[in-house]
C-alpha cells in the first residue's frame, strides 16, 4: 500500500487531502497537534494512523516518523503544516510573534522535510516525493502579511534546495502554492475582506493527490492552483 504522512492534517486543506488520500486507499499518517480529529479521522478509517505531535518538536516528529514508517517505506510527505500569524504593518508586529510563524512555517518544515529525506534516503527501495505547501504569498504578498509571506517566499528555496540535493537519493520535491481554498484560515480572512474570491478546497486537495501520483521518473515541480477570479493576475 502506498503511503503518504501529511502535517497539519487535523482541518482545512490537511484534514481534505488526508481524507481524498486515505478514499484512494493510500495508508495515511496524520500529524497535527490537536488528537481528536486526528482519532476521529483514523477511527474512520482502517488505513490512517494518527500521529498527534507538534511539527516544531523534534523528538516528538521523530517518534512519529519511526511509528509510521516502522513496517513500510514512506512514499510521500505532504509538508503542510502553517499559521497566517498576524495581519498588520511590519512596526506593528512583535518580535515573538514573527518568530512564532517563522518556528512553525518554516522550522516546522524543515524539520519534517529532514526526517522525510532521512527516511527515503535511506529505506529500501530507496527513493520518494515530498510535496511542500507554498502558497501564492511565495509569488506575490497580501498587505499586512509580511510574517506569513516571508516564511513562504523561504518555503520556495527549500523545494529548490531539496529537488537538487535529492536526485542523487530518487526524492523528488515540488511545491503547491494554493490560492484561497476554503478552510479556517481563509473564513478568518474573509471576516476581513467579505467579497474575497475563494474555491472548495477539495480542488486543492485533488492537486496534490496529481502530484503524488506522478511517476518516479517526472515531478511537479511548482503548482498553481487557486480560485478563479482571484486578483492575482494583471494590475489591481
Amino acid at each position: 500500500m502506498t503511503s503518504i504522512l501529511i502535517t497539519g492534517a487535523s482541518s482545512g486543506i490537511g484534514h481534505a487531502t488526508a481524507r481524498i488520500f486515505l478514499e484512494n486507499g493510500w495508508r495515511v499518517g496524520l500529524v497535527a497537534r490537536r488528537e481528536a480529529p486526528l482519532q476521529s479521522l483514523a477511527d474512520s478509517y482502517e488505513n490512517a494512523v494518527a500521529l498527534p505531535c507538534d511539527v516544531t518538536d523534534p523528538v516528538a516528529m521523530q517518534a512519529a516518523f519511526d511509528r509510521f514508517c516502522r513496517d513500510a517505506p514512506l512514499d510521500v510527505l505532504f509538508n503542510n503544516a502553517g499559521i497566517f500569524g498576524p495581519s498588520a504593518p511590519v512596526d506593528e508586529i512583535t518580535l515573538d510573534a514573527f518568530d512564532e510563524v517563522i518556528n512553525v512555517n518554516l522550522r516546522g518544515m524543515f524539520i519534517a522535510a529532514r526526517l522525510a529525506f532521512a527516511q527515503m534516503r535511506h529505506q529500501s527501495p530507496m527513493g520518494g516525493r515530498i510535496i511542500n505547501n507554498g502558497s501564492l504569498s511565495a509569488h506575490v504578498p497580501r498587505p499586512g502579511s509580511i510574517c506569513y509571506t516571508t516564511s513562504k517566499h523561504a518555503i520556495t528555496g527549500m523545494t529548490r534546495s531539496l529537488s537538487l540535493d535529492g536526485r542523487p537519493f530518487d526524492i523528488a520535491c515540488g511545491q503547491i502554492d494554493i490560492g484561497n481554498a476554503e478552510s479556517e484560515l481563509v473564513a478568518t480572512l474573509k471576516t476581513a475582506q467579505p467579497d474575497m474570491h475563494s474555491m472548495d478546497v477539495q480542488n486543492a486537495a485533488r492537486s496534490v493527490l496529481h502530484m503524488a501520483q506522478m511517476p518516479a521518473d517526472a515531478n511537479v515541480q511548482f503548482l498553481t492552483v487557486m480560485a478563479t477570479k482571484m486578483p492575482y493576475i494583471g494590475r489591481g
